[in-house]
């Protein structure tokens, strides 16, 4: 067979292209499983091997950081949802099939508002943790809970109120520079994490419910402001985008009355007159609430019997003079009303020192008098504080609390926020469907809010009705509605026990590096036990004493037997003469390639593809490292002290840090 040259005597196809990287990953990785993990296998066969070596204080610690961060990342707001299971506390009978509803109050986006002095990285990093808070919280309650409908109550932004429009000014200089542009950013940020994440656990209604619901119009006072700090400029832009804050939704057959109470707290300020702008709106809606709501349950209950909510319009023609008499159609016939329940941002009035229950997690109950089992009837402690400030108050006014309550007629239950923690009182002194306005305030579901352990509430909502409204369950005195305070993890605490590990990780590094630097722990240093074994050439001494030449003599019938050699004389490397190294000028001559000595047989290779090493001066040899044996190069003299101390702990953090932060950007991407 013939052999083909190219103009520079090397055949052609003997060389190929460069090997790709997942080649030669593929080959560090076998390296590795050859010369590390397999010589540690057959340690573990041999009985060599014992728990004491492999186990180090630095991988104990990365095993310790691993399940931490497992922990406070993902176990923690796992088990916290999954114990709010509907199924957990409602106590319906089997054939029931409730409206499942969420309430969320007070996420107030973390803005320049909220920590107007705090520094930056700190503040940065603030905004990011409360949103990623907020989103994992928020996204596992659609996963697992699936609600029916998710109702916020207020407070959506911190500094809402500030951001300028075209037509106003914040109030306070240091904000003026906010604008219309940085509201719709952060309106695109509570967009992505409450509307961008409702669909997490599917679109479809449940078996047996009309749709889902998502109402997010209800204004808090960092939304719009207080009473009369409130700018129009700055409710018409919420509105917008929100919807009014002021409307009627029936739901699970209750009745939902949502109201603008910061607007309507206008009233009950000094020179309520020359603010009617503002609070006349909400006034006009609670005036034509009763009408409205009975307008809604017919609606709804033509709905359900699969009718058009709406009497169709008489096809008659009117004479001009009949104009005047002639009437829309409308309902003629009573309807009893579904259990009505009012939702407002600010509390209702209570008296001062009214308890809020033993669910109140930053106040709890006062101790009872010795003697007495009741809770005592005033408790300042555990009570909301009836008091207010710039843009803000704690409850509404008296007189405020009174017109809405007979202007809505026959509430039952009232949810409201802004307080940020839980409390639960009922209402006797204003009218009510019976036995008294039964309110709770929502929890706030932002870990940056002052409570250690943010929560919603879970509502459960189970009334079955006739055509005309009525209750078709046997007990009509029985509840129609069920809570359970659903609580979630507490990250301050999360951050808490980050830090305390940390500590202890920087302390028993630091004493295995004095350890280590005292020489009470012998340890091997870095550089000394590479990937693979290294050798160094042998010397010429060496190489004659194995019967090797240091001449050029090596044919191709001897590389071919040197193939099936033993494994001691594949150790050793044949080295050319330095008189070889020297090339003519000319190519013409093969680029000095020097004649073909010795009996080849029908090989007719040219000699370039045998050349051999042709090796460093004999003073650096010994200092060469190849593949093969054990190495015995020089190395560079090992660190004591204080240099050993550094060098230790540096090496230490290093292995630690490089393995955990991944692991933990990792949980916080995919969180």
């Amino acid at each position: 067979m013939m052999t083909n040259y190219d103009d520079y005597g090397v055949p052609v196809g003997a060389y190929r292209e460069p090997e790709s990287l997942t080649h030669q990953a593929f080959r560090v990785a076998r390296a590795f499983v050859l010369y590390r993990l397999k010589p540690r296998i057959q340690q573990i066969r041999d009985g060599k091997w014992s728990w004491r070596r492999s186990i180090s204080l630095g991988k104990i610690i990365i095993a310790v950081w691993f399940i931490t961060l497992y922990w406070g990342e993902r176990k923690v707001f796992n088990s916290s949802i999954d114990s709010c299971r509907w199924e957990a506390w409602e106590k319906w009978d089997s054939n029931a099939n409730p409206h499942r509803l969420v309430f969320i109050a007070d996420p107030q986006l973390v803005d320049p508002h909220t920590y107007p002095g705090r520094p930056w990285p700190l503040n940065t990093l603030t905004v990011k943790h409360t949103d990623l808070y907020l989103r994992r919280t928020y996204s596992r309650i659609q996963k697992v809970l699936y609600p029916d409908s998710v109702i916020l109550l207020g407070d959506l932004f911190d500094g809402g109120r500030e951001w300028s429009t075209p037509t106003t000014k914040s109030p306070e200089a240091q904000y003026r520079k906010y604008g219309d542009s940085f509201w719709l950013k952060e309106y695109d940020r509570f967009g992505r994490i409450f509307f961008g994440h409702w669909g997490d656990g599917g679109m479809l209604p449940r078996l047996g419910q009309p749709g889902r619901k998502i109402i997010s119009s209800i204004p808090g006072n960092h939304d719009l402001g207080f009473g009369k700090g409130i700018q129009i400029g700055v409710r018409r832009r919420f509105n917008a985008y929100f919807d009014d804050g002021n409307r009627i939704d029936i739901i699970g057959n209750h009745t939902f009355v949502s109201i603008d109470s910061v607007s309507l707290s206008a009233l009950g300020q000094e020179n309520a007159d020359s603010m009617k702008e503002i609070w006349e709106p909400t006034m006009e809606f609670l005036d034509g609430a009763k009408n409205q709501k009975q307008r809604f349950v017919q609606r709804t209950l033509r709905e359900q019997q699969g009718l058009s909510p709406n009497l169709p319009y008489a096809h008659e023609m009117i004479e001009a003079h009949q104009l005047a008499k002639a009437a829309l159609p409308h309902f003629s016939e009573q309807v009893t009303e579904f259990p009505t329940i009012l939702l407002t941002h600010v509390p209702l009035y209570r008296e001062p020192g009214t308890p809020c229950g033993p669910l109140r997690e930053h106040w709890p109950p006062s101790q009872p008098p010795k003697g007495q089992t009741e809770p005592p009837e005033k408790d300042d402690r555990n009570a909301i504080s009836v008091s207010g400030g710039y843009q803000y108050q704690n409850v509404l006014h008296r007189e405020v609390t009174k017109d809405i309550a007979e202007k809505v007629g026959d509430i039952q239950y009232a949810f409201s926020g802004d307080d940020h923690d839980y409390c639960e009182v009922v209402h006797r002194a204003y009218p009510s469907g019976g036995g008294g306005i039964r309110e709770i305030t929502v929890k706030s579901i932002s870990w940056a809010m002052g409570v250690r352990h943010p929560g919603v509430l879970l509502v459960s909502l189970w009334n079955p009705v006739d055509a005309h409204g009525n209750r078709l369950e046997k007990d009509s005195t029985e509840p129609t509605l069920q809570t359970h305070l659903c609580l979630l993890p507490d990250q301050l605490g999360t951050f808490i026990r980050y830090a305390t590990l940390f500590g202890i990780t920087i302390f028993s590094l630091v004493g295995r590096a004095a350890l280590v630097a005292s020489g009470r722990i012998i340890t091997t240093q870095l550089n000394d036990n590479p990937l693979l074994p290294l050798t160094e050439h042998a010397s010429s001494a060496e190489n004659e004493k194995a019967g090797l030449s240091s001449q050029p003599q090596a044919t191709f019938k001897d590389s071919i037997s040197s193939n099936s050699s033993t494994s001691s004389e594949r150790a050793n490397l044949q080295v050319r003469s330095t008189n070889a190294r020297t090339r003519s000028v000319s190519p013409v001559s093969g680029y000095g390639l020097p004649p073909a000595q010795g009996n080849y047989g029908n090989y007719t290779y040219p000699l370039v593809q045998h050349a051999g090493y042709y090796g460093p001066p004999d003073e650096d040899k010994k200092e060469m490292k190849v593949w093969g044996s054990v190495s015995t190069a020089k190395q560079k003299p090992k660190k004591k002290g204080f240099a050993l101390f550094i060098q230790e702990l540096r090496n230490s953090l290093f292995l630690v840090a490089t393995i955990v932060f991944p692991w933990y950007f990792w949980l916080i991407w995919h969180g």
